[in-house]
């Protein structure tokens, strides 16, 4: 990781996670701070970075990648990254069946599912699950 990579991730202030710390998480933390602010550990998160910028490269066709966020905080995110990549966002309510249900205006069927906060985003995810192995690129 660059020195200027470093001061970009710290001007940007995503290393500051909240105060509340799921069990997952542990080992992505580097310490928390006085006021109980938990600082993300960078360089985890910079290789966990490039895993991901790997497996988005390698679906070749930018807009077969769906990246979702239902919550207010990652909708911005959401769409400035497809923006940026040529993915396709769904930010803000989901639609059922919008993976599963070809006789929906907004069918998908993308081969890779990018999701800010599993848990808001469940709906999707378990569709995502739903759809037959022979439907499946890998």
């Amino acid at each position: 990781m660059e020195e200027e990579d470093v001061l970009r991730i710290l001007a940007a202030g995503t290393h500051l996670g909240g105060t509340n710390l799921e069990f997952q998480m542990e080992q992505d933390i580097y310490k928390r701070k006085s006021d109980g602010i938990y600082i993300i550990n960078l360089k985890r998160t910079w290789e966990k970075l490039l895993l991901a910028a790997r497996a988005i490269v390698a679906i070749g066709t930018p807009a077969d990648v769906s990246v979702i966020s239902s919550r207010n905080p990652g909708q911005r995110a959401v769409l400035k990254f497809a923006a940026a990549t040529g993915a396709t966002p769904i930010a803000g309510s989901f639609t059922s069946g919008t993976f599963t249900s070809q006789m929906q205006a907004a069918f998908r069927e993308p081969r890779l599912l990018v999701a800010t906060g599993p848990r808001a985003v469940h709906r999707p995810l378990t569709e995502t699950l739903t759809v037959p192995a022979h439907h499946r690129s890998v």
